[in-house]
């Protein structure tokens, strides 16, 4: 490994070409630099320096050894603020898993006012569906998830609070044949048409999805986003969030139909586990709690265009 003033005796010579240039420099004295650049070559056991030209020059060993130890001393400063960064208690990184009903746009504010605390941690934000979320919790899969449905599983040391709860509404395109079937729609009656539906990201299980009748048609997308567009363009009918279809309601691009077997609405929970819990996993959970955010989050974005 090189010092930091051997480092900077390299890149000294290397850009300035000569002795008397890198000692100024440096401020040090040109007879200083040549007896450092001697104790190198010494040290290494080999040409650093170019010296028959005109203007000195690192020889193809010297560049090397300047590139990678430079290399080297910013893997190490790095390693030293990731020590420091551990040992005041915020983690190496931090594994969010939010279900895909929920939009990154308005989580976005809440990691550019994380990245303020310039805390070093490394984020990274993944997507599941239904139970696939509780499921990358249990997996180690993710130190926080976000947005999870239904009731929480047993695992080791979970930990959670509600979120808020989601409402859902029965919806077909105006050009859809249930568009005008009396109501409340009956489960047969629906039976009969294609549902479309966001498809479980669970691993380790054949997955669920709601408000389908044994036997039914399904359409499988990879999203909420999707799920209503689909519903829009006719392609299939099923259970939507209301808030993000008010404005397509009163337009009249869906049509709301009353069900005989109404769905009820979901609560959506934040968990983590309670053996697992660094600064940054703090931070975020304070976060979350926030009234705003948490309804900002179950309300979600409207779908306008």
């Amino acid at each position: 490994m090189l010092s930091e003033d051997e480092l900077a005796l390299l890149e000294a010579i290397r850009e300035s070409g000569s002795l008397s240039r890198a000692a100024v420099r440096l401020g040090k004295a040109p007879s200083t630099i040549s007896h450092a650049a001697r104790q190198l070559e010494a040290r290494f056991d080999a040409l650093l320096f170019d010296r028959r030209r005109y203007r000195l020059q690192l020889t193809p060993a010297g560049q090397l050894l300047a590139i990678e130890a430079a290399r080297l001393m910013q893997d190490v400063s790095r390693l030293t603020r990731r020590v420091k960064q551990i040992a005041s208690g915020w983690e190496d990184r931090l594994w969010i898993v939010t279900d895909e009903i929920l939009e990154f746009e308005i989580l976005a504010p809440v990691i550019r006012s994380f990245d303020g605390l310039q805390s070093g941690v490394a984020l990274r934000l993944t997507t599941e569906v239904l139970g696939g979320t509780w499921e990358a919790l249990r997996d180690g899969r993710a130190d926080i998830i976000v947005g999870a449905t239904n009731e929480p599983p047993a695992i080791p040391k979970l930990r959670w609070f509600e979120l808020g709860v989601m409402e859902w509404v029965f919806a077909v395109s105006p050009r859809h044949p249930l568009a005008k079937a009396t109501e409340p729609l009956e489960r047969e009656a629906v039976a009969r048409h294609r549902s479309v539906v966001v498809a479980d990201s669970s691993r380790s299980s054949a997955g669920r999805a709601y408000g389908l009748v044994g036997g039914q048609a399904t359409l499988a997308v990879p999203s909420m986003r999707a799920k209503i567009i689909a519903q829009r363009q006719n392609l299939g009918v099923g259970w939507l969030p209301r808030q993000r279809v008010t404005g397509l309601l009163k337009r009249g691009e869906l049509v709301e139909k009353q069900m005989a077997d109404p769905r009820e609405p979901n609560t959506l929970y934040v968990a983590w586990r309670g053996d697992h819990e660094g600064r940054a996993l703090s931070w975020w959970l304070d976060e979350l709690r926030q009234p705003r955010l948490a309804k900002r989050l179950i309300k979600g974005l409207e779908i306008t265009d």
